[in-house]
């Protein structure tokens, strides 16, 4: 479904039962998979990957050198960065800083991720949080600059690992061990 007030260019890739809302513009070079949903006012960029059931909320931009795995959740008006010191009369397109976003990753409403960074799969960045280093698997970040307040399961819910580093995640009983300072889920 493109709504029709959308612009979809020439040359996209959208998959299968992708959604694009109003007054968004999918450039030519992106390639988007299945199961996607674009609201009202989103820019994706030419040299864009994006994975299967990515939820991307209203006036978002996902600019070139961004690639965002299935599974995530961008918030309303989070926003991406792929120039780390701009200029407006100095053109830096050849320095973009790729920015990798994992599998499950949820990006906070009005959060901003600086380019070059890595979002961990399942992490989780708070409504606000300015994201300036790579964020580890299940990691809770929020503030300014993010920092890690906690873990969170591949559910969306808080993690709370005891003594022994054991977590289960309330909503669905997995279980998550807490290593040498990473989350890992247990099979």
């Amino acid at each position: 479904m493109i709504h029709p007030t959308a612009i979809v260019d020439v040359g996209a890739q959208l998959g299968e039962g992708t959604r694009v809302w109003h007054f968004a513009h999918i450039c030519a070079g992106a390639r988007i998979g299945k199961g996607c949903s674009f609201g009202q006012n989103v820019f994706v960029g030419n040299d864009v990957l994006i994975g299967d059931n990515v939820k991307v909320q209203n006036n978002v931009s996902v600019y070139d050198a961004v690639t965002l795995e299935s599974d995530v959740f961008c918030g309303p008006s989070m926003v991406f960065t792929n120039v780390y010191n701009p200029r407006s009369a100095v053109t830096r397109k050849a320095e973009y800083r790729r920015t990798l976003v994992r599998r499950g990753a949820t990006l906070g409403a009005n959060c901003t991720i600086v380019c070059g960074v890595t979002i961990g799969a399942h992490a989780f960045i708070g409504a606000g949080s300015v994201v300036q280093k790579d964020v580890p698997d299940f990691a809770l970040m929020v503030g300014v600059p993010a920092r890690r307040i906690g873990w969170m399961s591949r559910h969306g819910e808080r993690l709370h690992p005891d003594e022994d580093g054991l977590a289960i995640c309330p909503a669905t009983g997995e279980r998550y061990r807490l290593i040498d300072g990473a989350v890992r889920l247990e099979a």
